[in-house]
């Protein structure tokens, strides 16, 4: 019906918003480190690298208490992020008779949010596996001896 065809423009749009802010983010990132490596001495790469493995360790977090979120009560947090994310109440629907709720309940939306936690969460090893891996790899250039084996 009408309500439902609107709420999934909002959705859309919503969508569209998140792969922009990801577009910017990554032309962002690249150009910093692009801009990094023309004029900057090699202990800005290791500053660069600290501060990819302390994003990494954030979104990590982030994503642990997301989980015990939904663990605790998906249908709050499933509410809560509605009411954060639009701005009418089209997103109300009517499992009896709203074809939009049928074909995705909320099993559905348990299910994606549990697959892009799970990317994003393999994207922050990646990234500061990386990153981790590099700074390992600068403080035995270096000469700064590795003291991960003394529990430091």
């Amino acid at each position: 019906n009408e309500r439902e065809v609107t709420h999934l423009q909002d959705v859309k749009g919503l969508i569209q918003l998140g792969y922009h802010l990801q577009l910017v983010t990554l032309v962002f990132a690249l150009g910093y480190v692009g801009i990094s490596y023309l004029v900057s001495k090699p202990r800005s790469w290791r500053k660069i690298a600290k501060i990819t493995l302390w994003g990494s360790a954030l979104a990590l977090a982030l994503m642990l208490a997301l989980a015990l979120g939904a663990v605790l009560g998906f249908e709050r947090l499933f509410l809560q992020f509605h009411l954060i994310s639009f701005s009418n109440e089209l997103w109300i629907l009517d499992p009896s008779k709203d074809y939009l709720i049928m074909m995705f309940p909320e099993g559905f939306f348990y299910d994606a949010a549990l697959l892009i936690a799970g990317a994003t969460v393999g994207e922050a090893l990646l990234l500061g596996g990386i990153a981790g891996g590099f700074l390992t790899l600068q403080g035995r250039k270096l000469g700064i001896p590795d003291l991960s084996h003394q529990g430091l």
